[in-house]
């Protein structure tokens, strides 16, 4: 089998915070990521989004990483694939997304909760 991807994914799981429009109001949801790249990301969440659906995602990278105060990493994409199961009882989603842009945000640790809530 050949490879697809574009870009070198990374194992790494960090926080995020997922955003997905809903008519005039979002649905809001956090999660965690599987794997990353510049290029996509696996999300594993509880409720499942459609595919060719549009989301806004927040991670957060690990502390330690700045000196200065936390560090946020703001994209935006496509959903291109959804997995779902059962686990312990609960409904999970595995869900992969094409970045399409994204953006290396410097915080305060004061100003962390605000920029997760932040429209991007």
């Amino acid at each position: 089998m050949t490879e697809r991807r574009a870009a070198r994914r990374y194992d790494l799981s960090l926080s995020v915070v997922v955003r997905a429009p809903l008519g005039s109001r979002g649905i809001q949801q956090q999660g965690t990521t599987r794997d990353i790249s510049t290029r996509g990301v696996y999300l594993i969440i509880d409720q499942a989004v459609s595919r060719d659906t549009d989301l806004d995602l927040t991670m957060v990278l690990p502390t330690g990483t700045s000196v200065d105060g936390s560090v946020f990493v703001r994209a935006a994409g496509r959903v291109v694939r959804v997995e779902e199961w059962s686990e312990g009882g609960s409904r999970r989603a595995g869900v992969a997304a094409v970045i399409r842009r994204y953006e290396i945000v410097r915080s305060e640790p004061a100003a962390a909760a605000r920029a997760l809530s932040k429209d991007f």
